[in-house]
């Protein structure tokens, strides 16, 4: 099956990224609250991010793009953490920053 994809790696590995960083929501959603409905969202987000990773890995080596699925995914939840206003201590911000220094290293 050969679909033509205009997108670029980066939208896809985005499109990864932050679908993984919402299933996580979700299933987090759904233990906190017992919600059945945050359960099948986390499915439905996780297909979903199957298809990305069918067309990002098409053009890219399976090592680079889950390296850099798992960079850009650190840096969405660093992200959204921030934007609720949730502080960090200096062991999360410490055990980030290795995880970024890492991707930075096996990537070279």
């Amino acid at each position: 099956m050969d679909i033509p994809l205009p997108a670029s790696k980066g939208i896809l590995i985005a499109l990864a990224a932050v679908g993984y960083a919402a299933a996580t929501y979700f299933m987090k959603n759904a233990a906190a609250m017992g919600e059945l409905a945050s359960v099948g969202f986390a499915m439905l987000t996780f297909q979903l991010v199957v298809i990305v990773e069918v067309f990002l890995l098409k053009p890219t080596e399976l090592s680079n793009a889950y390296m850099m699925i798992i960079g850009a995914e650190t840096l969405v939840i660093i992200a959204i953490s921030l934007w609720y206003g949730e502080v960090f201590s200096m062991r999360n911000m410490l055990g980030g920053g290795l995880v970024l220094a890492g991707l930075i290293l096996v990537n070279e």
